[in-house]
């Protein structure tokens, strides 16, 4: 990884950091946030998963809509991080931790 992907990484990291911590008092079933990227196609291969405890949890929040708040607060952080995404309904996805198989995520 070069230097300048480092840095990059580490401000997704804190940007998304904010994101979780926003989502663990707002969003009702809402645990964790991860994601993947390749560099050598960035910020295109950008994904950001965020994982809710059960498939139950899953549903319930998309039913509330809070798909769209997340979405929308991963797209803000982003940018004012300057970090620059493709549409958020492309790169965010949604998963629970009794579904979670971090491979079909990762990048090539």
């Amino acid at each position: 990884m070069k230097k300048t992907d480092k840095k990059t990484e580490n401000t997704i990291r804190v940007a998304l950091t904010n994101v979780c911590n926003v989502a663990l008092e707002e969003v009702s079933g809402f645990k964790w946030i991860t994601h993947f990227v390749n560099y050598d196609n960035f910020p295109g291969s950008l994904i950001v998963v965020c994982v809710f405890g059960t498939k139950s949890e899953l549903s319930s929040a998309l039913i509330a809509h809070h798909d769209d708040f997340l979405r929308t607060l991963i797209t803000s952080k982003l940018r004012a991080a300057n970090i620059q995404c493709k549409s958020g309904l492309l790169f965010v996805r949604f998963d629970s931790e009794e579904t979670w198989e971090p491979q079909k995520y990762r990048l090539h």
